[in-house]
């Protein structure tokens, strides 16, 4: 019990007045003693932080024991490497496969920062402070397989590098959602794009040819057993699209900007060579080949997907591995290339020469 001593010459209401309000300082005390600090509590818990029971994971960290007994709720998640176009195929995939197994899906901070300032993606982010969970990481080839219907465990890394039309073409609709441009990248790519029509009253058609060389160039003899693009592919490409289109307009993206400009024959007057070809902020060249009405693709998942948002009729580069190549262990071309795509052989003599 509080003890208060009040001097003999004190008022009776001052006295009273003193001892309510220090009956009321102390009773207030016992009650703040029971309740979180202020400083500790935060914003009311997300979805990801609460298991079936209510309890609250702790993005701080818990012991082994208080693990038992509090953990977040079942979630799945994916790795986050490479560059554009394998950040999207990893992101489709998780979308499906997690809606396929009925668990909830999360991206790392890293895929968020790659895709959303391009896409307006829904999928959350897993906060970085969730480091007390243990992954159970399973391995993905890059093709459907039955198996993967039927995935195990609530706390799921998918990992490898899966960009196929397998795992998630029959979403088709929700993964072109997920995937719409910003109306900021759009609108740059479209305003582009109209300032090509040179003649108003006669309809355009917009063929994006995207040309992927960089590292592909060495990598693909060397380590793959294959090739890359050559000029003879890319002139029966346009040569295909310019027997079926009169007005067509070809606009062409690459990291070999001068490889192309010295090897795609501009004299018609219907070739722009477009877009900056900075692999580290490709959101530009991006936009303008998913703003095209058809595609011209060579090799590698920006070329896919920039064909696969498009929509419309699609030349890509076929059989550019020869039959023992290593390559083919881990890609397979018809899961690659949706099947009304048209292909066209690459030229593999350089190889034989060898």
């Amino acid at each position: 019990m509080l003890s208060i001593q009040v001097p003999f010459f004190f008022p009776a209401a001052n006295v009273f007045l003193f001892v309510f309000t220090a009956s009321t300082v102390f009773h207030l005390q016992q009650r703040l003693a029971k309740v979180q600090p202020l400083w500790e509590l935060q914003s009311p818990a997300p979805t990801w932080m609460i298991n079936t029971t209510g309890h609250m994971g702790n993005p701080i960290g818990l012991t082994s024991k208080e693990l038992e007994t509090s953990r977040p709720a079942p979630m799945w998640t994916i790795n986050a490497i490479g560059r554009l176009g394998n950040q999207m195929g990893q992101y489709a995939t998780l979308y499906a496969l997690a809606k396929m197994n009925g668990r909830p899906a999360f991206i790392l901070p890293e895929m968020h920062r790659t895709l959303a300032p391009i896409f307006r993606i829904t999928l959350p982010v897993l906060p970085s402070t969730m480091t007390i969970i243990h992954w159970q990481n399973y391995h993905l080839n890059d093709w459907m397989e039955e198996q993967y219907r039927h995935i195990r465990g609530d706390y799921v890394r998918l990992t490898g590098y899966p960009c196929s039309w397998t795992f998630y073409h029959h979403l088709r609709h929700e993964i072109l959602q997920e995937f719409t441009l910003h109306d900021h990248v759009r609108e740059e790519a479209q305003t582009f794009l109209r300032g090509l029509q040179v003649n108003g009253s006669q309809p355009v058609t917009f063929v994006g040819v995207h040309v992927r060389r960089g590292d592909y160039v060495h990598v693909m003899p060397n380590v793959w057993k294959g090739v890359v693009a050559d000029r003879q592919y890319l002139e029966r490409a346009l040569a295909w699209f310019r027997a079926r289109y009169s007005s067509a307009i070809f606009v062409v993206t690459s990291n070999g900007m001068a490889w192309c400009r010295e090897n795609i024959d501009a004299s018609r007057g219907d070739v722009v060579f477009a877009g900056n070809g900075i692999e580290g902020s490709p959101a530009k060249d991006f936009a303008l080949l998913t703003q095209c009405n058809h595609t011209i693709m060579t090799i590698g998942t920006f070329g896919i997907w920039a064909a696969y948002l498009a929509g419309g009729e699609t030349i890509y580069l076929a059989n550019y591995t020869l039959p023992d190549s290593p390559f083919l262990k881990v890609f397979k071309p018809k899961a690659a290339f949706l099947p009304d795509w048209v292909g066209i052989p690459a030229d593999l003599s350089p190889l034989l020469k060898h």
